[in-house]
């Protein structure tokens, strides 16, 4: 299904941010950059200081981004447009936009959408960040099950670009309209999925690399540092710019794609047919390796933000070398 895409103009709408984790900081720091008026709900307790201290890290990172974020600066002119409501009924009663960050449990979320389509006005838009479970499973409880859809973002999502955007099996051209031209408003690479399936696109291809990455390293074949070297001086940097089917298709030299099937792809099914012979798992023995040399490379708990804020520096480079900005 190919959809025209249209944006909002999202300035001054209500946006309800269910759970106030790191995936739902990072939206509310994107809302917020488009001048959106969000409300938090989430039960942790000192909820609030950790959002809007992620938000004031956030906000600069969009403004290196080229998003203007001139309006909302200090923590004093951020408390106009942040709130934050533990009752998830009171949060929603006004929201215009809905976007779900709650822990991935299928029974949980099935409950919390039946709570929120009772207390939502009638022409929200009700979006799941999940990052597996479908909305036909998740929406089993809705009176409408369709007005729900997946709008599942790579993190952190005020800094990468793409939203999965995966409706139900109850699919209604209006509302899918709606949520790609809020994902677009808001500066996002929407992409429509066309069928529902268990951790959609982009985390399917994460999982099917990411085994192949734990066999090599247990194995003994390189260690976690020399893996992430290797990702990173060459597939990232191709897939960054080209992705898996352009880059084959530009790989076959002036024959294309066509050279390609007809000369590296028995290879590959070789290949394909001797992975799928391994058996990887996260046992005992492989845990321990991992940790162990994660360890070694990236150091304890202690090194995680300063590791997190670097990535956060490296991505947008990138991606600002790709845009233009």
């Amino acid at each position: 299904m190919t959809q025209k895409k249209e944006t909002l103009d999202l300035v001054g709408k209500k946006v309800t941010v269910i759970g106030g984790g790191v995936i739902g900081a990072s939206w509310a720091a994107l809302f917020l950059s488009k001048g959106m008026l969000v409300t938090v709900s989430d039960p942790m307790e000192g909820i609030e200081e950790k959002v809007k201290s992620y938000v004031l890290h956030a906000l600069p990172e969009l403004s290196e981004m080229g998003v203007n974020t001139t309006h909302i600066i200090t923590e004093k002119e951020l408390d106009q447009y942040l709130h934050f409501e533990k009752d998830i009924g009171k949060a929603v009663k006004y929201a215009d936009f809905i976007q779900e960050n709650a822990p991935e449990r299928e029974g949980f979320k099935a409950d919390l959408w039946e709570l929120v389509e009772v207390n939502a006005p009638s022409n929200a838009l009700f979006l799941s960040s999940s990052s597996g479970i479908t909305a036909t499973k998740q929406s089993v409880k809705m009176e409408r099950p369709e007005r729900l859809l997946i709008g599942h973002p790579f993190n952190p999502p005020h800094i990468m670009p793409l939203v999965e955007i995966v409706p139900g099996r109850s699919q209604e051209e209006k509302i899918i309209k709606q949520a790609v031209a809020f994902y677009e408003g808001l500066g996002k690479v929407s992409v429509l999925i066309k069928k529902e399936i268990s951790g959609f696109v982009a985390n399917r291809l994460q999982a099917a690399i990411f085994r192949e990455c734990i066999y090599l390293v247990k194995e003994g074949i390189v260690n976690v540092n020399e893996l992430d070297n290797i990702v990173t001086s060459s597939l990232g940097i191709r897939w960054a710019t080209s992705g898996p089917f352009l880059s084959f298709h530009l790989g076959g030299g002036s024959g294309g794609f066509q050279h390609f099937l007809e000369q590296l792809s028995p290879g590959m099914v070789m290949s394909w047919n001797q992975q799928l012979q391994e058996h990887v798992a996260y046992d005992e023995e492989t845990n321990k390796i991992l940790l162990k040399q994660i360890s070694d490379s990236y150091g304890g708990s202690q090194e995680i933000d300063a590791l997190n804020e670097q990535r956060d520096v490296n991505e947008i480079a990138v991606i600002n070398a790709l845009t233009g900005q």
